[in-house]
């Protein structure tokens, strides 16, 4: 009789809690009443209607960089070279790789309006051998705030 009540008292509150279809939530983010709803809307200015024509526009060269074959222990170093093709000046904030093995370095002033740029990196084969691929992640403020380019080739084990 105890677990039959319990059953009952848990079935209720479930019920009662998934009675809410979500409505409510929607409202809240596409209002003006959330806390957060501009946000959500519009990450790059939570207050501001997006305009991309008015940001900053990273345009690679080459996004990609095919190194080859290269022996186990090279360091292979490339630079992706880059022009800002937006309206206002380009700031890279980060540049991060997908492993260890590869720093980037990348410009810490401003770029111009056409003005141009480099991120150069740095991958350190030891311990890596076949086919790699390595992933520089960019943030900076343009929309999408994160950009990528990619250095792949071949490692011949020693």
């Amino acid at each position: 009789m105890k677990n039959n009540l319990l059953f009952l008292a848990i079935a209720l509150v479930l019920w009662a809690g998934c009675k809410n279809d979500g409505a409510e939530s929607v409202r809240e983010i596409r209002g003006s009443g959330g806390p957060n709803s501009t946000l959500i809307r519009n990450p790059a200015t939570a207050d501001l209607p997006l305009d991309t024509n008015q940001l900053a526009r990273i345009t690679y060269d080459a996004p990609e960089f095919d190194f080859g074959e290269v022996k186990e222990g090279a360091i292979v170093e490339h630079t992706f070279t880059f022009t800002n093709t937006g309206k206002v000046p380009l700031s890279v904030l980060n540049a991060r790789s997908s492993c260890g093995c590869t720093v980037p370095e990348w410009p810490k002033e401003q770029i111009p309006p056409g003005g141009t740029g480099s991120i150069v990196a740095k991958f350190n084969t030891e311990a890596k051998t076949h086919d790699q691929k390595k992933w520089i992640y960019v943030t900076s403020n343009t929309y999408p705030n994160e950009t990528k380019v990619l250095l792949r080739g071949y490692v011949k084990p020693q």
